[in-house]
């Protein structure tokens, strides 16, 4: 169940209630405290500030517990994760200051405009003068925004300034949200390559299927600097790192296993391409419809591609019957699509990496007692399949070697790179990737990007660290 952090200030008058008093009334209602500060001691009276931890669905339940008690005085109730993101949750800082009028003349006129001249003779230049060596421009339309769906631009400003911190403190890349009040593909397309020469980077997020591939595709022929979908691609590179870690857990070989993809969409596809690129030789793509089939007929161009790869089965089905002698199991669709004796079908030692969110595919209680490696995209339990292990180190690679742009090589690259962090000591069915906050994660995926981007001629500069 989902938690949240509350702040409550209460006053107690001392003649009717004592704070124990106030300390089982939250327990009783669900909640749990961590924290106390006195804001104001006294004999009579006293106001603290009291941390609880409780469900979401709970916070009422307290407020409304301790508003029941005569000589309780609820002042107020902060949300801590509404706190941290008041007035936004990042800033732009100089980097020196300007304290005479001859720092003036130097960063901006007259100056700069040697400066100028020097870009407009060699625009290369702009890589060493200007903040484009640097910048990443996280952009998306808000229509596919985590599991909320099409919230819009304005409501989607959180989750990418959130994302242009991950940037910032995981690999020291200036990162800038920028949230377009348009759906219409062409527009887009057209915004972003306006407003590129500024940005070293481009990273799409939360737009919707179908839009993103053509926009992504778009992009990324039509501009110098490398464009990445992280919802597409993030997790696909991700999930195999993961896969390559539970197959070592389990004793499989990838071209041996026969891999089961529910979700077909912009991350159903990317993990599929990959899977296939990776060496998998039996691959089962299922959507709502059932398992597309090798050598069928489809609408959707992603889907008819798919079916068109070697790799693909030719038996039709639906999920269910899919399942049924599967290796592994990857799902990037939605809840309560499987249960316990669903995965039982599946084969000894067998791998399921159920992603949907908030929600998995199959509740983790009910598959883990039948299957050797299960992974999802939460937090509260082992193997969480998380894009913030990949587009920090992807874009610090790309950014150092100036690629024009991320290919399918990197992005395996990437993933056999994440992977490696977990040592073969390490390696077991709880712990198959390393944790976000693992500091050799970003180091291994930019060496990784940086070799393959050399390897693949997609790089225009070699870093000192390479020659």
């Amino acid at each position: 169940m989902a938690q949240t952090s509350v702040i409550l200030r209460v006053e107690l008058n001392h003649e009717l209630v004592t704070f124990g008093d106030v300390a089982t009334t939250i327990s009783k209602a669900g909640g749990d405290i961590t924290s106390i500060d006195v804001i104001r001691p006294g004999k009579e009276s006293s106001v603290r500030d009291i941390t609880v931890d409780v469900a979401e669905s709970g916070e009422a339940q307290v407020v409304d517990a301790l508003k029941a008690i005569d000589g309780i005085k609820l002042i107020n109730v902060s949300d801590r994760t509404f706190l941290v993101h008041l007035g936004g949750k990042i800033n732009m800082q100089p980097n020196l200051p300007i304290k005479n009028r001859d720092d003036l003349s130097r960063v901006y006129t007259p100056g700069v405009a040697r400066v100028c001249t020097a870009i407009h003779e060699n625009p290369r230049k702009a890589y060493s003068l200007t903040i484009k060596r640097n910048t990443v421009a996280v952009i998306t339309d808000g229509t596919a925004v985590l599991g909320l769906g099409d919230i819009g631009p304005h409501a989607a400003a959180p989750v990418m300034e959130g994302k242009a911190m991950l940037f910032k403190q995981l690999a020291g890349v200036d990162a800038f949200p920028i949230c377009l009040d348009t759906k219409d593909t062409e527009e887009i397309i057209r915004t972003i390559k306006a407003i590129s020469p500024i940005f070293g980077g481009i990273n799409l997020e939360d737009i919707s299927s179908p839009r993103c591939f053509e926009i992504e595709t778009r992009l990324a022929e039509e501009l110098d600097v490398p464009v990445f979908h992280d919802d597409q691609h993030g997790t696909a590179v991700v999930v195999i790192a993961g896969l390559l870690n539970a197959l070592k857990v389990v004793g499989k070989r990838i071209e041996n296993v026969r891999v089961v993809v529910n979700g077909i969409g912009a991350a159903g596809v990317s993990i599929c391409k990959m899977l296939l690129a990776a060496g998998v030789t039996k691959l089962v793509p299922v959507d709502r419809e059932g398992v597309i089939v090798r050598g069928g007929t489809y609408s959707y161009p992603m889907w008819q591609w798919l079916a068109e790869q070697p790799q693909v089965g030719a038996e039709p089905g639906t999920l269910k019957e899919a399942i049924e002698g599967a290796d592994v199991f990857i799902g990037v669709s939605r809840g309560g699509l499987l249960t316990g004796e669903d995965v039982q079908k599946m084969n000894a030692d067998s791998i399921v990496f159920a992603m949907a969110n908030p929600n998995p595919e199959i509740a983790p209680d009910e598959a883990i007692p039948h299957v050797r490696v299960f992974a999802t995209g939460r937090s509260d339990y082992p193997n969480q399949i998380n894009n913030v292990l990949v587009f920090p180190g992807i874009f610090r690679g790309a950014l150092d070697c100036r690629a024009r742009r991320i290919n399918e090589p990197m992005k395996l690259a990437a993933a056999r790179a994440i992977a490696s962090v977990v040592t073969e000591s390490e390696l077991n069915e709880q712990y198959i990737i390393p944790s976000i906050f693992n500091d050799k994660v970003v180091t291994k995926v930019r060496h990784a990007i940086i070799e393959a981007a050399i390897l693949t001629g997609v790089a225009r500069r070699i870093p000192p660290d390479f020659r």
